[in-house]
C-alpha cells in the first residue's frame, strides 16, 4: 500500500501529466474571432494556490508580497507575483487591478495609493522584473514553459509555433498579449476570491503595454466593472493613416486573423463597463487618433477621454487625476464626473476660416477651455496650436482655425478644466484641484475643406515662441529642477514655424551666471517614411549677468553618434532647451558635461533670422 502510495506521488508530480488549463485546438481548428479564441475559458475553475511571500502594515493598509497560479501550460505551471494591499478593517471593498506597462514591474505605489482611497488594490508582476523590497529566494512570475514576456519580444505579434508558444500550429494563442490576458484575468479572479472584496464591484487599469492589457482584459471579461487604459489599448494599427504608414508593419503568420482575434478594436465591441482613456496628444504607442477610432465602438457610450497637450507617453496632475476620480464614480458610487464637453465645427464660414464650438457640461465649475488644432496628419509628431478659445454665451466658448495649408486635413479638440469641490491626493504626496476631460476629436480631409471654401488666411511666423505665455506651447520635464530641466516644443515641426532653408535659429535669453547647457533637435523623431532619424545637438555658453542671443546655424548642431552636422531645418520635429540631455542608443552620452549653476535662465524670444542675401 505504500508502494503504491509513493508510485502515486511520483506519477502525480511528473509534469508530462499535468492537465493544461486550456484544451487543445480540436482538428486543428483555430479560433477565427474573440469570442471564439475565449470561448470554453473560464478563470475561475482552476485553485489559485495563493503564496505569501512577504506580508506588513503601513497606515492602517496590510500589504503582501505574494504569488498566485496562473494555470499549467504544454503540462508546466506558470505562476504570477503581484502586490496586494487593502485596509486592515476593510469589508465588501471594491477590487482593482493594475497591470504595469513594458520594461516596468508591479507597483507597490498604485496597490498603497487605491488601498489608501478604500480599495483592495492588486498589482500584476507580467513581465518578471524583481519586485520591488525582493530578497534573495523570493518567489517570482514564474511562466513556466512559456514565455510571454518581453525576453520573448517577438511574440507580440506571432501567431506562428515555437518553443516557447502554447499551440503547436498557427494560433492567436500563440501570441503572447493572449496569455497575458488570461494571466491578468486570473488576477481578477483572485481579487473575488479575497474575504473582504465585493465580487461585483472590479475595475482594471494600465499604463502603455498594461494599457492594451487594459483592453484586452475588458474585452473578454464581464467582471470588468470600470476600466482606464493609458496611451495603450488603441486600435487599428495593421492600417495606414493619411500618410503614416501603421504602426505594425509585419506579423509573423496570418495578418487577417490577427487583427481579427488580438485587434484592440475588436475586443473594445465587447467591453460592457463603462471606459476613460487616459493619453498624450502626441503619443508614440497609443495614438490619440486611434484612440478615439476605437472609444466609437464601445457599446456603453458612458466613456470619456483626457489628453495631456504636447505630452508623449506621460501626463500633468490635472490630467492623471481623472483616471481615479472615474474609477471612484463607477465602483465606489461617487458623484459622476461631467460628461465629454461637445464639440462641433463650422468649416463653411463667411471669413473662410474654420470655426470650433465647445459646450463643456456645467456639473463643476469650468476652470479653463483651451481649443488645439493642427495640420499634420501624424498624431505622434503633430504640433497643436493653442487657437485661443473664447467665451461667447452661456457655457459656450469659440476660436477660429485659420488654415496654412489647404492640401492638409485638419484636427481639432477642447481640453477642459475644471475645479474640484476639494484638492484630491494622488500618490507620491500629490494634491490635485483641478482635473480635465477633452472633447471629441473633430478631423476634416483636404476634400472637405475645399467643397466648404476654407480659405488659406493663415501666415508662416518666423517668431517661435516669445515666453509671454511661459512655457504654454511646450512640454517640460523636471521643470522645477535647478540643474536638470528641459523644455520641448514641437512647435518647429509645424509648417507655420518651419525654419526657412536661409534662416539661423536665435534665441535671446538670461543667466544670472556663467553656465553651458544644450540645444536639441530631433529630425524625424517617428517619421522614418519621411527620412533618417538624427538627435542633433549644440552645446552653447554663456556669460551671465546679461541678456545674451545665441545665433545657430544648421552646421552649429552635431549628431549625437556620428558628429555629423545638421543640413537643414526641414525635417526636424523637436526642439529642446536642456540644462543635461543624455543620448542614450548607440555609446551614452551627456550635453554639456558640467552642471547648471544658479536659477534657471530667463527665455526672452526664440525665432529664426532669416539671413542677408
Amino acid at each position: 500500500m505504500k508502494c503504491f502510495s509513493l508510485i502515486l506521488l511520483v506519477f502525480s508530480s511528473l509534469p508530462l501529466l499535468a492537465k493544461d488549463s486550456l484544451s487543445p485546438l480540436v482538428g486543428g481548428k483555430v479560433p477565427q474571432d474573440v469570442a471564439s479564441l475565449w470561448k470554453g475559458y473560464d478563470p475561475r475553475v482552476e485553485p489559485l494556490e495563493v503564496e505569501i511571500v512577504r506580508e506588513w502594515e503601513q497606515d492602517g493598509l496590510t500589504v503582501r508580497s505574494l504569488r498566485y497560479r496562473i494555470g499549467t501550460f504544454k503540462g508546466k505551471a506558470a505562476h504570477m507575483a503581484a502586490f496586494y494591499s487593502f485596509p486592515k478593517e476593510g469589508k465588501d471593498l471594491p477590487g482593482v487591478i493594475h497591470i504595469h506597462g513594458g520594461g516596468q514591474r508591479a507597483s507597490l505605489t498604485q496597490v498603497v495609493y487605491f488601498a489608501s482611497k478604500g480599495y483592495a488594490a492588486l498589482s500584476v508582476n507580467w513581465g518578471g522584473k524583481e519586485m520591488e523590497r525582493a530578497k534573495p529566494g523570493d518567489l517570482n512570475t514564474d511562466w513556466g514553459a512559456v514565455d510571454p514576456t518581453q525576453q520573448n519580444v517577438q511574440g507580440y505579434y506571432n501567431l506562428l509555433p515555437g518553443e516557447k508558444f502554447l499551440d503547436s500550429l498557427d494560433s492567436p494563442r500563440n501570441c503572447n498579449w493572449f496569455l497575458l490576458t488570461l494571466g491578468c484575468r486570473r488576477g481578477l479572479t483572485f481579487l473575488e476570491k479575497q474575504p473582504v472584496v465585493d465580487a461585483d464591484r472590479l475595475g482594471v487599469f494600465g499604463h502603455s503595454m498594461g494599457g492594451n492589457l487594459t483592453i484586452y482584459v475588458a474585452g473578454s471579461d464581464k467582471r470588468v466593472k470600470a476600466a482606464s487604459p493609458s496611451v495603450g489599448g488603441s486600435g487599428f494599427r495593421l492600417d495606414p493613416y493619411f500618410q503614416i504608414p501603421p504602426q505594425i508593419r509585419a506579423v509573423k503568420g496570418d495578418r487577417e486573423l490577427f487583427r481579427k482575434t488580438m485587434g484592440y478594436q475588436n475586443y473594445a465591441k465587447r467591453i460592457a463597463a463603462p471606459v476613460l482613456h487616459l493619453g498624450a496628444t502626441n503619443d508614440f504607442h497609443g495614438l490619440m487618433d486611434a484612440t478615439y477610432a476605437t472609444g466609437a465602438l464601445l457599446p456603453n457610450k458612458d466613456n470619456r477621454y483626457v489628453f495631456a497637450p504636447h505630452f508623449n507617453h506621460r501626463f500633468n496632475d490635472e490630467e492623471e487625476i481623472a483616471r481615479p476620480l472615474w474609477i471612484d464614480v463607477h465602483l465606489q458610487g461617487r458623484e459622476p464626473l461631467p460628461k465629454t464637453p461637445r464639440a462641433k465645427w463650422a468649416l463653411k464660414t463667411p471669413s473662410g476660416i474654420p470655426h470650433f464650438k465647445v459646450m463643456p457640461d456645467p456639473k463643476l465649475p469650468v476652470a479653463k477651455v483651451s481649443v488645439f488644432y493642427s495640420e499634420d496628419g501624424d498624431p505622434r509628431s503633430r504640433f497643436f496650436r493653442d487657437a485661443q478659445a473664447t467665451k461667447v454665451g452661456k457655457g459656450t466658448w469659440e476660436a477660429h482655425l485659420p488654415k496654412l495649408d489647404l492640401e492638409a486635413p485638419l484636427f481639432a479638440f477642447a481640453h477642459v478644466y475644471y475645479d474640484l469641490p476639494k484638492p484630491e491626493p494622488l500618490s507620491r504626496n500629490r494634491t490635485v484641484e483641478q482635473f480635465c476631460l477633452s472633447s471629441n476629436l473633430l478631423v476634416a480631409k483636404p476634400e472637405e475643406l475645399k467643397e466648404a471654401k476654407v480659405k488659406a488666411t493663415a501666415k508662416p511666423s518666423l517668431l517661435i515662441d516669445d515666453f509671454k505665455r511661459g512655457f504654454h506651447d511646450w512640454y517640460s520635464l523636471n521643470k522645477n529642477h535647478q540643474s536638470l530641466w528641459q523644455h520641448w516644443t514641437r512647435k518647429v515641426t509645424d509648417s507655420m514655424c518651419r525654419g526657412p532653408d536661409n534662416a539661423l535659429l536665435s534665441l535671446h535669453m538670461e543667466s544670472e551666471r556663467p553656465n553651458s547647457f544644450v540645444i536639441v533637435l530631433q529630425q524625424n523623431t517617428w517619421r522614418s517614411y519621411r527620412g533618417k532619424k538624427g538627435t542633433y545637438v549644440a552645446v552653447v555658453d554663456l556669460k551671465g549677468g546679461k541678456p545674451e542671443t545665441i545665433r545657430l546655424s544648421p552646421a552649429d548642431f552635431k549628431e549625437a553618434q556620428t558628429d555629423t552636422a545638421l543640413r537643414t531645418w526641414a525635417e526636424i520635429d523637436e526642439l529642446g532647451l536642456c540644462a543635461k540631455y543624455l543620448v542614450k542608443k548607440g555609446k551614452p552620452k551627456t550635453f554639456p558635461e558640467s552642471r547648471w549653476q544658479g536659477p534657471r535662465p530667463k527665455l526672452i524670444r526664440l525665432e529664426w533670422q532669416v539671413k542677408a542675401p
